[in-house]
C-alpha cells in the first residue's frame, strides 16, 4: 500500500439499460446485481482498501445518491464524498476529484475507477494496478489506461489500439481509441491481437492528468483553477454549481486520452465487466442446465434456453417457449426484449418518459434476487 496512493470511484451514473431495475433514484451501482450479498459499489470500495488508505478513497457521485453512499460506505469519510449538482461526464468529475487531491498532496498518485464494474481476480487486479503505479513513479508524466484482452467481439465495449512492439516492463503505447465499433470491425479486433476493451480504469499522477486538462479542455482548467482556493471551504458547494453550470458535458477519453501523446496501456487479464446491461450480469449470474440465469423464487421456465429473468418473489411468473429474452418483471414494470436488443434499452426509457412521463423512471424498493433459486424447476 503506497501512502500517496488516491482512488476515485465514479458513482454518478443512472444505469439506464438496467431498467426497469436500475432507477434514476436508485441506480445500478447501489444494487446487488449478481446477488453476491454486496452492492457493486460496495463491492469496488473493497477492491481498492488494500491499495490505498481509506482515507485516501474519494467517491464522486450525484448529489442526489450522497445520503445512498453513506448509508452503503459506512467506512468511507464524509468528507470524501464529493456531489456534483449535474452530470456532465467523467471530465468534470475526474477535474473535480483531482484537483482535490492534488491540494491535499502534490504527490498524488490516482486511481480512477467506475463504481459498478465486475472484476473477480482480486489478486491479479492488485499486480496491475502496482505495475501501473510503478510505471507512473517512473514516467511522471504518463497517462495509463487498463485494457483487457476481449475474450470475443463484444460491440457494446469501446476498444483501444496499442503497439505491440514496443513495451515498457509490460506497459504499451496506446495509438488510438473506437468506441463501440460493429461486429464486423470487433471481430477484426479481437482477431488482430492489437486491440483492448476499454475498462475505463485510469492510473496517473495528479499532476499529470490536471497538466493534460489544462492542454485538452483548456475552459475546464481555468473554471477550477480560478476557484481553486475554494476546495475544502464552506464554499466548496457553491464553487462546483458554479463549475458544473457552465462546463463542458465531456468524457475523459473524448477530451483528453484521444488527443494526448502520453498514453499508455497495460493488457490484462483478469476477469472483467461493465456489467453495463442484462446480458453482462446474464454472463456473470449462476445458470440453470439450459443456461438461464433466473432470479426470482416464484419463476417457472419451460422449454426457455439462454434467458436472463428478474421477478418478485411475491409473483408467479411462467415462461414458456422463450430463447435468448430478458424478461425483468418489478411491482410496475414488465419488460419483455430480446438480448440482442439490449443496446436500445436505453432508448425504451427515453421513450417510455416521452410517452408516460417519468412515473415509471422513479422507484426506491429496488433489490435484485440472487439468481439460481429455481434450479430444480426447469422443464
Amino acid at each position: 500500500m503506497y501512502r500517496s496512493t488516491y482512488v476515485v470511484i465514479m458513482a454518478g451514473g443512472i444505469g439506464s439499460r438496467f431498467w426497469p431495475v436500475s432507477r434514476t433514484d436508485f441506480p445500478k451501482q447501489f444494487l446487488d446485481i449478481l446477488g453476491t450479498g454486496e452492492t457493486l459499489i460496495q463491492q469496488t470500495f473493497k477492491r481498492f482498501e488494500t491499495l490505498a488508505p481509506v482515507e485516501n478513497i474519494y467517491v464522486v457521485t450525484s448529489t442526489e445518491y450522497t445520503d445512498i453512499v453513506e448509508k452503503q460506505l459506512p467506512t468511507l469519510l464524509k468528507e470524501n464524498i464529493l456531489s456534483e449538482p449535474e452530470r456532465k461526464n467523467t471530465a468534470p468529475c475526474i477535474a473535480y476529484a483531482s484537483f482535490k487531491i492534488l491540494q491535499k498532496d502534490p504527490a498524488a498518485s490516482i486511481i480512477v475507477a467506475p463504481a459498478d464494474h465486475l472484476i473477480l481476480d482480486q489478486q491479479a487486479f492488485e499486480a496491475v494496478c502496482t505495475q501501473a503505479l510503478q510505471f507512473i513513479d517512473i514516467h511522471h508524466d504518463a497517462l495509463l489506461t487498463l485494457g483487457i484482452k476481449p475474450s470475443y467481439a463484444n460491440t457494446g465495449y469501446g476498444y483501444i489500439q496499442f503497439n505491440k512492439e514496443t513495451a515498457q516492463s509490460g506497459v504499451h503505447k496506446v495509438i488510438a481509441f473506437t468506441e463501440k465499433p460493429d461486429a464486423q470491425r470487433a471481430a477484426k479486433f479481437v482477431n488482430g491481437g492489437e486491440h483492448l476493451w476499454n475498462s475505463g480504469i485510469f492510473v496517473w499522477k495528479a499532476r499529470s492528468i490536471i497538466n493534460s486538462i489544462e492542454k485538452y479542455l483548456t475552459d475546464l482548467f481555468q473554471l477550477f483553477k480560478e476557484k481553486q482556493s475554494w476546495l475544502g471551504t464552506s464554499f466548496e458547494k457553491l464553487m462546483i454549481a458554479d463549475i458544473y453550470a457552465v462546463c463542458e458535458n465531456v468524457s475523459i477519453d473524448v477530451g483528453v486520452m484521444e488527443k494526448a501523446g502520453n498514453v499508455y496501456i497495460i493488457p490484462a487479464s483478469f476477469r472483467w465487466s461493465d456489467l453495463g446491461t442484462w446480458n453482462s450480469a446474464w454472463e456473470n449470474m449462476g445458470k440453470d442446465r439450459r443456461n438461464n440465469a433466473v432470479a426470482g423464487n416464484g419463476v417457472l421456465v419451460i422449454d426457455t434456453t439462454q434467458c436472463v429473468v428478474h421477478a418478485s418473489d411475491e409473483k408467479l411468473v411462467v415462461l414458456q417457449g422463450l430463447q435468448n429474452y430478458i424478461v425483468v418483471d418489478t411491482t410496475d414494470v414488465l419488460l419483455i426484449c430480446q438480448k440482442e436488443k439490449e443496446q436500445d434499452i436505453k432508448n425504451y426509457v427515453s421513450e417510455v418518459k416521452k410517452l408516460k412521463g417519468e412515473r415509471y423512471l422513479y422507484s426506491v424498493n429496488n433489490i435484485l434476487k440472487p439468481a439460481g433459486a429455481v434450479l430444480e424447476r426447469v422443464y
